[in-house]
């Protein structure tokens, strides 16, 4: 897993599906959904380390850009 696309792959083999129209919105809500997935012991603890830093780390990005502009 090295991108948003590979988290998004992720949860759609769960059948779970994120689409809102906000960036921001979908990284934070991908983010819940993925911890609720390690909570119901859906994930391994790598998949989900890994994917949380990746939805974080762009979360922190589009922040920046915001307070930049």
């Amino acid at each position: 897993m090295k991108t948003i696309y590979d988290v998004q792959q992720l949860l759609k083999k769960f059948g779970t599906f994120i689409y809102i129209g906000d960036r921001l919105a979908e990284l934070e809500l991908m983010e819940e959904e993925i911890m609720e997935l390690y909570k119901s012991q859906c994930l391994p603890k790598e998949q989900f380390e890994l994917a949380v830093m990746l939805l974080r780390s762009e979360i922190a990005v589009l922040k920046d850009k915001k307070t930049g502009e």
